[in-house]
């Protein structure tokens, strides 16, 4: 059975078909490093790692390539095109670069303990401001983009009207139209600077008090957020490449500017196809700052926030999240989590008692409808994976199989009961799944989720002590942990993140 894929442009599932087989080109949008990863982060992270481990099993030869936005991303509909980096540095009292590369470390440190391999290349917006600039030059070049004071935006009306005709408007990614999107865009800032209220900025002129700029044939500036993205993937994988992932949020508007920068510029749409996973709602509420239920996954490692009732192992996030198809629902709780972590304990432990038990010498299976059963159940789980991917179905057969397996250890089922063989190909296919396909690992003596309780614990006896004027106190913890790896961060917003070394 081949691989196929849900394609948000075509809206369907496709068989996938490399363009230059066995070389696969994945680009995913990466996180803006102007703050801690938080739980919305941990699921498009996990989905396209296990799709990029499913894929190097499947023998193809992956680049992955996975950008960090360390300038730009400016909100289109904020009340100001305002650089978050540049912002938020001015708020932490930071050089951009110190901020940059303290939520890089973060991220990173968050995206090991998820156990994410990292990928092929890791590029950032800051290092390809010349690829951007002469990416924005032919646009200007080819009539779709235009200049007013120094800023650069990319003319929608005028592709749309063009692309159109070609079967390619803007919205074929979204499937939203133009004349709707226009009615409902608010008056915001710089509006009248543009020809239409839907133009997007290319390119934006940098106040004086502006910290990051560049110099550029328009004057200085900086980057828009959509134009980073189209150039990396286009140097990394080419003008066109097979899969763009990114969660649901970004398939309007980042992705749909990406479809129609790239084009004009490459002529061709810059993916075949386009996958993303759905969004992570908490106790059935949309995750958002103005809710107070943003959760940091340090703060999920160490269950320092107040929706937690205890912290989670980073193992116990991953099989959550597996435990849903991606393009589905998910919704956190604690309940969910706990009866998460209970399961994987579960299957860990069958796992584990399956891989030290030796394969018995019976060649013929004493219950052979059980021995075929297992078969069927091991079998499945390729299919379930060439079917989009589908984690929760692979994990469902687990499951019946580890009821089995610890029938057979509590000596419920006869040791031959199966056969040699099955046996066999039941340890490699669920060593083959479990660790290398889904990314799940043991959970160490001491690596439950403890550790960072401890942390938080004396992060609180800290904070505490500070509250109290205690400085010594609150130094000595700060030091000491320092001394053992452990790198404290206070934030602005009071609370404080850290880093294991």
């Amino acid at each position: 059975m081949p691989l196929k894929v849900y394609n948000s442009l075509t809206r369907q599932k496709e068989e996938f078909v490399p363009i230059n087989a066995p070389y696969v080109g994945m680009y995913v949008c990466g996180p803006t490093v102007s703050g801690e990863s938080h739980l919305g982060h941990a699921r498009p992270y996990v989905t396209f790692d296990v799709l990029y481990r499913y894929l190097m099993h499947n023998g193809y030869k992956v680049r992955y390539v996975r950008n960090l936005t360390d300038a730009g991303h400016f909100e289109e509909e904020g009340r100001e095109a305002e650089d978050k980096i540049s912002k938020k540095a001015v708020l932490e009292k930071l050089e951009p670069m110190e901020l940059v590369q303290k939520y890089t470390n973060l991220y990173h440190w968050a995206m090991g303990r998820l156990n994410n391999l990292p990928p092929s290349i890791e590029p950032t917006a800051t290092g390809h401001i010349i690829e951007q600039i002469e990416m924005i030059k032919k646009l200007i070049a080819d009539g779709y983009a235009y200049e007013v004071n120094g800023s650069v935006y990319f003319d929608v009306e005028k592709y749309n009207t063009d692309y159109s005709q070609k079967g390619q408007p803007y919205g074929i990614l979204s499937g939203r139209v133009l004349e709707e999107q226009i009615e409902s865009t608010r008056e915001l800032d710089n509006q009248d600077e543009k020809r239409n209220r839907s133009d997007f900025a290319l390119w934006k002129k940098a106040p004086p008090e502006h910290i990051m700029r560049w110099q550029s044939p328009w004057g200085e500036g900086f980057p828009g957020w959509h134009i980073e993205c189209s150039a990396m993937a286009t140097k990394y994988l080419g003008e066109e490449f097979d899969i763009h992932g990114g969660g649901m949020d970004l398939q309007f508007p980042h992705h749909e500017c990406e479809i129609a920068q790239s084009t004009v510029c490459n002529h061709k749409m810059p993916a075949r196809y386009w996958m993303h996973n759905n969004m992570i709602t908490i106790n059935g509420r949309k995750m958002g700052k103005s809710y107070n239920n943003v959760i940091k996954l340090s703060e999920l490692f160490s269950g320092g926030h107040p929706l937690l009732e205890q912290p989670y192992h980073p193992m116990t996030i991953r099989f959550f999240i597996l435990q849903s198809h991606y393009r589905g629902t998910l919704d956190f709780s604690n309940e969910a989590l706990q009866a998460s972590e209970k399961a994987l304990k579960r299957l860990m432990e069958s796992f584990e008692w399956l891989s030290q038990w030796p394969v018995p010498g019976n060649q013929q299976a004493a219950d052979q409808a059980l021995d075929a059963k297992v078969q069927k159940l091991v079998g499945e789980f390729e299919q379930f994976m060439d079917d989009d991917l589908n984690t929760a179905k692979v994990l469902a057969n687990m499951f019946e199989l580890v009821s089995v397996i610890n029938s057979i250890k509590d000596k419920h089922i006869p040791v031959n009961a199966l056969a040699a063989a099955t046996v066999d190909t039941l340890k490699k296919q669920l060593q083959l799944f479990v660790e290398d396909i889904f990314g799940l690992k043991q959970e160490r003596a001491g690596d439950d989720g403890k550790l960072d309780g401890v942390l938080q614990l004396l992060i609180d006896i800290r904070k505490d002590a500070k509250s109290r004027k205690d400085f010594v106190t609150s130094d000595k913890i700060r030091n000491e942990l320092a001394t053992l790896g452990v790198q404290l961060k206070d934030e602005k917003d009071g609370g404080v993140s850290y880093t294991i070394a």
